[in-house]
């Protein structure tokens, strides 16, 4: 989960190299994954109404539930 996220969060920013992705496995299956990107491309990152970061949610729930998974991504303030 966590090189899918990196790979699309990397490719949305204008500064690839700023971009963190951390991932945390609790029980249950379950994969937390917080992220810091630069201060600059969080708007390029979030979107209008937060429509990108929801569809690069979708995008890794659909892959967690090939793995039995669930996925939580969590965009964090630097």
């Amino acid at each position: 989960m966590k090189e899918l996220a990196t790979l699309l969060l990397k490719s949305l920013s204008a500064t690839p190299d700023n971009v963190v992705v951390n991932e945390t496995v609790e029980e249950n299956n379950r994969v937390f994954l917080s992220t810091k990107v630069d201060a600059a491309d969080k708007g390029r990152v979030i979107g209008k109404d937060g429509c990108i970061i929801k569809a690069v949610r979708t995008v890794l729930s659909a892959a967690a539930v090939n793995q039995d998974k669930k996925v939580t991504l969590k965009l964090e303030d630097e």
